[in-house]
């Protein structure tokens, strides 16, 4: 396409000015009524071969409609017509030429920066007459914003001792559960750049007093804007309840539940970006083709891309060794920390004090019972089978629950025994391709790690107190290696010790390789 400037279309506009443009795009291009949609319908077809192809172009001098096979380039040499505005109507097909100005005397697509003006209001009309919301644009800087760009062309970059990010919570009452999710979430780095970059499109027609990520989104604005004040988190306390109801109260709420509860209302309210390839369309419409016994969960919002990875479950006959293998999503793993209720063996009794034996005891395989016996496949009859755990897909986030908290009908107790975590995490040896082949081993065996699959912490959420009488507070990360600890609106310097002999009830870890499909 040729730059702005073409002097064919700039001595049309000195002569008959910009209403031939708004005629042809409001209705034959970008229409914006129903009988604008009509009478485009009726008339958008070449006039010398009645064709509905695809690149019908309309004259500007005379609304002349013709093909790009060469009926237009005849019209405009018999007329001496030198522009024409190309106009693909199948309303199937969006792209970003439409609409575009051909001039045949330069041979090339021109650009003219009133005309795009034109054409875009055009098209955001049209969007409004068929119900659609606003179209997602990138920014782009205005008049004002540029001036003020130009006037001040070196910017403050932040510096590796730079608080930027760090905001303390207004505690509302009994509100530190969620002070400390929100902490985690806010320096998630993949969700800050998301939230940052402005691509969320709200479901709600920009209502933020419904949408929950709107709401996040204008929290990240807040944390990241430099301002040092803490934040006051009502009106996210108010989306809450709205969407969570069994969360709403000013009693003290667990930090875990409101984490998984404030995932599940960011993916109901999370659209999925514009699809911009056939294939991206297709998968969208048919998802992805499951492999190896995967799970067809296929959203792509910012939540499931962030959080979600996939735990296999390999059920085994012990009749005939026949394997039956599922998928399923998993946003988190919760962990026991205390004795094995139902286990028989030795290694059962243990109570772990890593995250390391934690994650052997979820991933060894458990012997079922004759009390839960299934029906085989392969035997075609109920027996006896072992169950084993193992990660199949690992998410760019790994968040480990630590059950702290037991209740049963006779005892409601806190586990207070300290479990320690590493900085680096490498989830290699619980990966399904390694874990099943240790089946008939104690323990886990030595296996080269992979490095794809290791991670660095990044936040830590802690409980203090007893069950009846506690209070949450978190560490987060900033940078590389600088640690905060966040208690309510009071934000303070910490180390990595001081993280790691914390009494940690929620870890997050992030990937330290991302992978791109």
């Amino acid at each position: 396409m040729s730059m702005e400037g073409c002097v064919h279309l700039s001595e049309f506009k000195s002569t008959k000015g910009t209403q031939p443009f708004r005629i042809i795009y409001s209705f034959f291009v970008f229409c914006t009524s129903k009988a604008a949609r009509q009478q485009k319908a009726k008339w958008c077809v070449c006039s010398v071969c009645a064709a509905h192809a695809p690149r019908i172009h309309a004259c500007l001098h005379c609304i002349h409609f013709a093909c790009y096979q060469g009926h237009i380039q005849d019209h405009t040499t018999s007329m001496q017509h030198n522009l024409g505005v190309c106009s693909p109507f199948t309303l199937c097909i969006v792209d970003v030429e439409q609409g575009q100005i051909l001039c045949m005397a330069c041979g090339d697509y021109v650009y003219d920066s009133e005309i795009r003006r034109i054409a875009v209001n055009c098209k955001e009309k049209a969007r409004r007459s068929l119900g659609l919301n606003t179209e997602y644009r990138a920014w782009a800087p205005d008049s004002v914003e540029m001036t003020l760009l130009q006037a001040h062309p070196k910017r403050r970059r932040p510096t590796p001792n730079s608080t930027i990010g760090l905001r303390g919570l207004i505690n509302l009452g009994n509100t530190c559960f969620m002070s400390c999710i929100i902490q985690a979430l806010t320096h998630t780095p993949l969700l800050r750049d998301y939230f940052l970059s402005d691509k969320h499109v709200c479901q709600f027609n920009n209502d933020s007093t419904r949408c929950l990520v709107c709401e996040i989104s204008r929290l990240f604005q807040e944390f990241y804007s430099g301002n040092k004040a803490p934040l006051i988190l009502h009106k996210l306390l108010h989306l809450i309840w709205t969407h969570a109801r069994h969360l709403a109260g000013y009693e003290q709420q667990d930090a875990h539940e409101f984490f998984i509860a404030a995932l599940d209302v960011l993916h109901r309210h999370c659209q999925v970006p514009t699809l911009s390839t056939p294939r991206e369309f297709y998968l969208s419409v048919h998802g992805n083709p499951p492999s190896n016994g995967d799970s067809t969960h296929t959203c792509s919002c910012i939540i499931d891309q962030i959080f979600t990875g996939g735990l296999q479950s390999d059920v085994v006959c012990q009749a005939c060794n026949g394997v039956s293998t599922t998928i399923d999503p998993f946003w988190d793993i919760s962990l026991d920390l205390g004795p094995c209720p139902y286990g028989t063996s030795k290694a059962d009794k243990t109570v772990p004090t890593s995250l390391a034996d934690c994650l052997e005891r979820f991933t060894r395989p458990e012997h079922l019972g004759s009390s839960a016996k299934i029906k085989c496949n392969g035997c075609q009859s109920y027996q006896e089978s072992t169950k084993q755990l193992t990660m199949k897909k690992l998410p760019i986030v790994c968040s480990f629950h630590l059950k702290r908290f037991e209740h049963s009908n006779r005892l409601h107790k806190k586990i207070s025994t300290f479990i320690s975590f590493p900085e680096h995490l490498d989830m290699t040896p619980f990966m399904s391709n390694r874990r099943n082949n240790n089946n008939n081993h104690n323990g886990i065996t030595t296996h080269p790690t992979d490095i794809n699959n290791r991670y660095s912490l990044f936040a830590v959420v802690n409980h203090v107190g007893s069950l009846d009488a506690g209070h949450y507070t978190a560490y987060v990360r900033q940078h590389r290696d600088q640690w905060y600890k966040c208690d309510d609106h009071m934000i303070t310097r910490a180390t990595i010790q001081d993280v790691l002999q914390s009494e940690g009830y929620l870890l997050f870890y992030h990937k330290q390789i991302l992978e791109y499909d």
